[in-house]
């Protein structure tokens, strides 16, 4: 296995293998194209390429500003593959990454082999309630409340230490302003009705102990929405499989993704 980082330029990716498989990262909220747990050390490179993206004011593209939306993500992942030279290639999101993907899928559905969503936004987005929105559109400025955050969506089961690894990861890695811009993004984008019926071969992962973006969940959007969709509920994660279960996880995402 290879992993290596291009440099800090517009479009420089972490690159993971090389092998005839190639598959586009997009990382979550909190997360950034080096916050992907244990999943980038376990992936087998002989098999599989794996680009993980950072988003705009995130991680080596931190200087990078634009209007930080779900659209441009997608824009920025296709050019990211086509500097590769990636023609056809599969998109795993994580989160905020998983309708990033979907916008991938819808902006070029004839270039994605197969999706894959951990613990993924729905291509309808998130509803809240106000004491939610409040919680979220605080993280922002607030490190207490990313915390909050990290600790509701693992179930509030995870030791304080990772916790708070968690919270200084995600200060360290993104800006203030694109964090804080990318939650309308993600909880109020819809692009429903530009994904439902593609049939694209379309895994949804999920943790047990997440309480917003579970099984329930996928069972409304992403099976409804893709008719080749599987779901895979995972015992013991929450949120952050790639770091709750990270052998499970790539053993899944490996035997869909090789086939």
């Amino acid at each position: 296995m290879t992993i290596s980082s291009k440099g800090a330029d517009d479009a420089a990716p972490v690159t993971v293998g090389h092998g005839p498989r190639r598959v586009l990262a997009l990382h979550g909220w909190f997360g950034s194209a080096q916050g992907w747990g244990w999943l980038p050390q376990m992936v087998d490179g002989e098999l599989f390429t794996w680009a993980f993206l950072d988003y705009r004011g995130y991680g080596a593209r931190a200087t990078v500003t634009g209007e930080y939306s779900i659209a441009e993500i997608s824009r920025d992942a296709l050019a990211l593959a086509d500097s590769l030279g990636w023609d056809t290639f599969s998109v795993v999101g994580h989160s905020m990454g998983g309708i990033a993907a979907q916008r991938v899928l819808a902006d070029a559905p004839g270039r994605v082999e197969r999706l894959v969503g951990i613990s993924p936004v729905p291509a309808g987005g998130v509803p809240f309630d106000l004491q939610s929105w409040t919680l979220f559109d605080g993280a922002a400025a607030d490190p207490a409340n990313r915390r909050a955050i990290i600790d509701l969506t693992t179930g509030n089961r995870l030791s304080g230490r990772w916790l708070d690894e968690m919270v200084r990861f995600s200060l360290d890695h993104s800006t203030r302003e694109a964090f804080g811009a990318y939650l309308p993004a993600w909880a109020r984008t819809d692009l429903t009705d530009e994904v439902k019926g593609n049939p694209v071969p379309a895994l949804a992962v999920v943790g047990e102990h997440d309480p917003a973006l579970g099984a329930d969940m996928m069972r409304e959007t992403w099976m409804r929405h893709y008719p080749n969709a599987r779901l895979e509920v995972f015992a013991n994660a929450g949120h952050y499989a790639m770091y709750e279960t990270p052998v499970r996880l790539v053993t899944v995402l490996e035997d869909f993704l090789g086939r």
